[in-house]
């Protein structure tokens, strides 16, 4: 019996560098300017290396992008509006974050930005795509089980569909983002959890 070769483990600090290096050069330039070059000579690496781990620039912006939302906590502290607000104002800051990337120069800017980048990328790439929704499903899954406990506890409706009402919030903050450009902010934020609450709260 021929014995199983193994390769090198993966080196992940490599992986913890590379992408600190590629995420400050996202917020300095913008999606468009960032380069796998410049981000191999400054993390001290082989292109190689890089494109065994991330085939593309859209693998290595998207693989940012869920380094980044891992340290996005969700606190519950039992008060279902509050909970949601500032659930919803962490998703706006770390989209208003991607939208601003690259610009320094101070004005509001209606366009997706990175944002947008990062939607275009998952159409182009199955396994991007695949990768984006299974990043924003383990995400979801802690808001959602935040939106049932307050079902249980009678905040909200017993019998109320919590991925619709999730969609509903988190939906109107991408669509603002991606399609009108408007601003999403924790007003936006309370605003949106008060109007679909008022059909959600428990009478």
């Amino acid at each position: 019996m021929t014995p199983t070769r193994r390769g090198r483990p993966r080196d992940t600090t490599v992986d913890e560098r590379v992408l600190r290096i590629a995420a400050d050069l996202i917020f300095r330039h913008g999606y468009t300017r960032l380069s796998i070059d410049e981000v191999a000579e400054q993390a001290g690496v082989a292109k190689t290396t890089l494109y065994r781990r991330w085939p593309t620039k859209d693998h290595l912006a998207v693989a940012v992008v869920a380094r980044l939302q891992e340290d996005d906590e969700i606190t519950e502290t039992g008060d279902i509006r509050r909970d949601l607000t500032d659930y919803l104002t962490k998703v706006a800051a770390g989209l208003n974050r991607m939208r601003a990337a690259g610009r320094d120069d101070g004005h509001d800017d209606p366009s997706a930005g990175v944002a947008g980048e990062m939607v275009a990328a998952a159409a182009r790439h199955d396994d991007i795509g695949a990768l984006a929704r299974d990043l924003y499903e383990r995400r979801n899954a802690l808001a959602l089980a935040m939106i049932r406990r307050a079902c249980e506890r009678g905040e909200l409706r017993q019998d109320l569909d919590a991925g619709t009402l999730l969609d509903q919030l988190a939906g109107a903050l991408y669509y603002r983002v991606l399609i009108t450009g408007a601003r999403v902010d924790r007003a936006y934020a309370e605003r949106l959890v008060e109007n679909a609450l008022v059909g959600a709260a428990s009478p």
